[in-house]
């Protein structure tokens, strides 16, 4: 097993990578967690990870500068359909389009966009940030030992917006059902940060590495 996590200056790349090998090596299982840039590494992983924080623009950005990046995952994630998962940002540019200081073409492996939380009272603070419950819309081995309630880590500004709502696999309460998990085929995204959720963030990370979409 080999678990490529894409580096391309926009991500929590020490605390994901520190996370993802607590959560291998607690599964005894044989393989590497790597930190890449280069298209070569993703062609070799088995599974891949893309973290992101920031600006969506800034950040779809600079994955578009590394040479060759988005046709090697492209390759490995759609027409491969080696497991992928996105994290924060790295969910977000998911998206057809993201909506953030201008319009921003994302990845586009899902018919959704992102747009701003909207307050929907005085008191409701921007960014969500902290720890919130999630409720789990959908089946999805991502989520297995994981349950309804349990508490997970956030920080976003923006949120998905999904067309297709069989892609939702979990939402969080924030004024409104807020878009916490999607998944398709060999694509799962979370918009909590599974390396600062403690407990069920690792068990989110073992799940994935478990997978066999």
């Amino acid at each position: 097993m080999n678990i490529a996590i894409i580096d391309y200056g926009s991500g929590n790349i020490r605390s994901a990578f520190k996370a993802l090998e607590r959560a291998r090596n607690d599964l005894n299982i044989i393989g590497s967690v790597q930190v890449v840039d280069k298209p070569k590494d993703v062609d070799q992983a088995t599974h891949i990870i893309l973290p992101g924080v920031g600006a969506f623009g800034d950040c779809i950005r600079a994955l578009n500068n590394l040479e060759g990046m988005r046709d090697a995952l492209d390759k490995a994630v759609i027409r491969e359909g080696k497991p992928f998962l996105g994290i924060c940002v790295g969910m977000q540019l998911l998206s057809k389009l993201g909506i953030e200081f201008g319009e921003h073409s994302g990845l586009g492996w899902l018919n959704s966009k992102v747009i701003p939380i909207e307050p929907t009272h005085p008191d409701m603070k921007i960014p969500h940030m902290g720890w919130n419950d999630i409720t789990i819309s959908k089946t999805h081995p991502i989520f297995e030992g994981i349950s309804n309630g349990d508490h997970v880590y956030f920080v976003h500004s923006y949120h998905m917006s999904c067309k297709n709502k069989q892609d939702i696999i979990a939402t969080v309460n924030y004024g409104f059902p807020v878009i916490a998990a999607v998944g398709k085929e060999n694509i799962v995204g979370v918009q909590f940060h599974p390396e600062k959720s403690q407990a069920k963030g690792l068990k989110c990370l073992q799940n994935f590495i478990k997978w066999r979409p």
